[in-house]
């Protein structure tokens, strides 16, 4: 797989890092496939083209990589995972903390002792829900400054958001997802920074709404833009990587000052994900 080496040159690791302080968690797809059905993306006779897949992800990683700020960590596919790919649903990172997912559907649960095991070699500090609680990482929180958006109900338990307050001690609003096709909240929603986000309202319980409306800025997204998954892009400072084919988007947020980097994306959105649920936020 040609992928961009995510150190550089002849520079050690710590002298990378320590120049690049926006940490990315990606993983290759070396196992990559859509092998069964758990959201309304997925359908086994429209399965991903794997080569084409394997240029889009190297595109995206490229771009990334490119930007001043971002060093970019990998962990390698378990070949039994074919969604592993999607480490934005590992868990949630603040500081040296890492808050363990507990993914609703069996399929994902095999990733969990993949994604421990390299939580516990990088020396984060574990948490993880009551085995009763559903929990799907940063696909279901996002920080927006010193508060979380939460979604729930497809995927994440609105249990899980007191157990992310009491971990955190941050405040958590909790927003009910209502259209499986937007599955999880990093699918429906973007935080640009800590007073604007960019949002298909379509995808939330209309007392989301009003809480979005009430306490941000916003970016309200179009059904046709929301298909193309442009809420699942990834933010660091005033770069914006985000999936192609969304020119209104990619419009309005530039009017806010932004720095937007179309990638395609189509061989991931037929697992139902995109740029964002490719990543996951370090730091």
């Amino acid at each position: 797989m040609n992928q961009a080496g995510h150190r550089n040159g002849n520079q050690t690791p710590s002298a990378v890092e320590g120049a690049k302080n926006r940490r990315l968690l990606m993983c290759a797809p070396s196992s990559y496939d859509l092998k069964y059905e758990i959201n309304p993306w997925m359908r086994l006779e429209n399965r991903p083209n794997i080569s084409l897949a394997v240029e889009q992800w190297n595109e995206l990683y490229k771009t990334l990589y490119d930007l001043p700020n971002v060093y970019i960590e990998l962990i390698p596919q378990n070949e039994n995972c074919p969604d592993m790919v999607f480490t934005a649903n590992a868990g949630l990172v603040t500081g040296n903390r890492v808050l363990l997912s507990n993914f609703r559907h069996p399929e994902r649960q095999l990733e969990i002792a993949d994604f421990q095991r390299w939580f516990e070699t990088h020396h984060y500090e574990i948490a993880a829900p009551h085995t009763s609680v559903k929990f799907e990482g940063e696909g279901d929180a996002l920080f927006a400054g010193h508060v979380i958006l939460a979604g729930y109900l497809k995927r994440s338990d609105i249990g899980a958001h007191r157990w992310i307050s009491e971990n955190l001690e941050i405040p958590v609003l909790s927003l009910e997802l209502v259209d499986s096709r937007w599955y999880h909240l990093d699918t429906c929603l973007f935080v640009l920074n800590s007073n604007l986000i960019a949002y298909y309202p379509g995808a939330f319980d209309p007392y989301a709404r009003v809480v979005l409306e009430n306490n941000y800025e916003t970016i309200q997204i179009s059904e046709v833009e929301a298909l193309r998954f442009a809420c699942n892009s990834i933010v660091i400072d005033q770069d914006v990587v985000m999936p192609s084919g969304c020119p209104e988007t990619q419009a309005s947020i530039e009017a806010k000052g932004y720095h937007v980097h179309p990638v395609e994306m189509s061989e991931f959105l037929k697992s139902g994900g995109a740029a964002k649920c490719l990543t996951l936020l370090l730091n």
